[in-house]
């Protein structure tokens, strides 16, 4: 979790901003606050540092719902920032904060194991496996869950500027592939990961391993695929007025997993799992009419009346 500082104007470089609003994010808190948003219960894990921000973002987890107890705070480092710019066509460009980040710092020995053998789920994404101590922590929490029979849903997040190169960023990414139980990835992420500029089926399944329940990829304005044992199909997208796509995908896997936590036998009927993606492509939609990603999470009743109106 950190604080992105996004520019008070859209559609120009860091260096012209005028000035930036501080923005609270990170992917897998992004998808707690989503879950806690949309009536599930979620918990977060991961490490702050001991500051201001570090206190102010461990404040908006619990103003959101979302179970505090796996948080850890540094003394010694700061919590990460970004500073974000988001281009004319609302996609954005990012440099980074972490030298090292408090949240690089989070050791298997400072995890809350009860808190994490009690999930039915367990979401991450791969800037933690980057360096140590957090890579060890994260394969910790993996097992941990895995062990528990909680379902492992990953989201890779893709964020090249951080790893040390592209090839390390393919291959790290890559080393936990086969733990999933649910993916999803973008259409950038899936370019990325097979070095394909086709993004077909035969792209997607390609990234298939025999453990996987749900393979998803997200096409932006042009909705979803979703791919499983037995069968495979795309979900359109609404169409909404785009400001800033900061938390989309979040959104999304958020109100997927809250709508599969209880029932996970929806993973294996495709009419039952479109109904889930339309809401998740909704909710994901929604989240694009609102700048920063928090914010514009929507509630159930939000999505419902997209829905409904589309």
């Amino acid at each position: 979790m950190l604080i992105d500082f996004v520019p008070t104007v859209s559609g120009v470089s860091l260096a012209e901003a005028p000035g930036f609003l501080k923005a609270p994010g990170g992917a897998p808190a992004n998808v707690a606050i989503a879950v806690a948003r949309l009536g599930g219960k979620a918990a977060f894990v991961g490490k702050l540092g001991d500051d201001e921000f570090g206190h102010m973002l461990a404040g908006i987890l619990k103003e959101n719902g979302v179970r505090g107890d796996g948080i850890t705070f540094d003394e010694g480092a700061r919590t990460a920032l970004a500073f974000v710019t988001l281009r004319a066509d609302g996609e954005r460009e990012f440099m980074f904060y972490r030298n090292p980040s408090a949240d690089m710092l989070l050791r298997p020995e400072e995890l809350n194991l009860e808190l994490i053998r009690s999930a039915k789920v367990f979401h991450y994404g791969s800037i933690s496996l980057i360096v140590e101590p957090c890579r060890s922590a994260h394969l910790k929490a993996m097992e941990v869950a895995k062990e528990a029979g909680c379902l492992l849903s990953y989201d890779p997040n893709l964020r090249l500027p951080l790893w040390p190169s592209a090839e390390e960023a393919r291959k790290q990414i890559l080393s936990i592939w086969e733990k999933a139980d649910l993916i999803k990835v973008s259409d950038v992420e899936l370019e990325f990961l097979t070095g394909s500029d086709k993004i077909d089926d035969d792209s997607a399944l390609s990234l298939w391993h025999p453990n996987l329940k749900l393979l998803l990829v997200t096409l932006g304005e042009h909705g979803s695929r979703y791919y499983t044992k037995n069968f495979h199909g795309s979900v359109d997208a609404f169409h909404v007025n785009t400001v800033d796509t900061t938390g989309a995908g979040d959104s999304f896997v958020g109100a997927l997993l809250s709508k599969i936590v209880d029932d996970q036998a929806i993973l294996e009927d495709e009419p039952r799992l479109r109904e889930v993606l339309k809401f998740a492509n909704a909710c994901g939609a929604i989240t694009t009419t609102k700048k920063g990603a928090i914010p514009a999470l929507p509630k159930e009743e939000d999505a419902l009346k997209l829905i409904k109106g589309a």
